[in-house]
């Protein structure tokens, strides 16, 4: 999953990208306003951390800006403005979710999965339905009578696809969810991520759609599936 974290704080910035990437997220990170939303415009992220008292523009500008764009991308304000009025106007004009600095890493990671859950209307942190689901706390993934972990990209990659079941996603669209900034990306990384997964749980996990890329599908049992590929 691809974050984009918007901080101008050199301790808390790369404090916060180790902690995201051991967590299996992509990261990529701003540290002015500007940047911030020249970065919402030109990639499509799972979700926006964003701090309010940015050089350039501040959060609260960029964030208005975005909503009004139509941009519809989960954001999380990371602020140490602990003043009711700043949390009502930040909420107000489009943020998901707030958290006071200084903060417990497990609490944002809570939060993000919270924000993400809401997202796709569970209400539970479980992406799919009873046949194919994905456990966003413990990175395991359900299909049919196999349980398995899932490596920080396997997630990735299926929370991407589960997220929108049904959508096909082409190579590039799939590459643009699990890589940040300055990642060499192979030519063949999707495939071989998805025979990884497909290795774990079987063919039918991941449909391929014969050129125009990938998708899953709920509501079908794993021998429903086999004969799709």
């Amino acid at each position: 999953m691809r974050v984009l974290l918007v901080e101008d704080d050199l301790q808390i910035g790369q404090s916060l990208i180790r902690a995201l990437k051991d967590a299996s997220y992509s990261v990529d990170w701003v540290r002015d306003g500007l940047a911030g939303r020249a970065s919402m415009d030109a990639a499509e992220y799972t979700v926006v951390l964003l701090d309010l008292g940015l050089p350039g523009m501040s959060g609260i500008e960029l964030l208005r800006s975005a909503r009004a764009a139509g941009n519809p991308v989960p954001v999380l304000i990371l602020t140490a403005r602990d003043d009711l009025d700043s949390r009502i106007e930040g909420l107000d004009i489009g943020a998901d979710d707030y958290l006071l600095k200084p903060f417990e890493v497990g609490e944002l990671l809570a939060r993000i999965r919270a924000v993400l859950r809401r997202k796709a209307g569970y209400a539970v942190s479980r992406l799919g339905d009873a046949m194919l689901n994905l456990n966003l706390d413990q990175c395991t993934l359900t299909f049919g009578d196999k349980v398995g972990v899932l490596s920080a990209r396997e997630f990735a990659l299926m929370h991407a696809l589960l997220e929108h079941p049904g959508t096909i996603f082409s190579r590039s669209q799939i590459e643009d969810k699990l890589y940040g900034w300055g990642k060499e990306i192979e030519s063949n990384a999707v495939d071989v991520l998805i025979h990884s997964v497909r290795k774990k749980f079987g063919q039918g996990v991941i449909r391929n759609v014969r050129g125009l890329g990938w998708t899953v599908i709920l509501g079908a049992a794993p021998k429903d599936q086999s004969s799709n590929e």
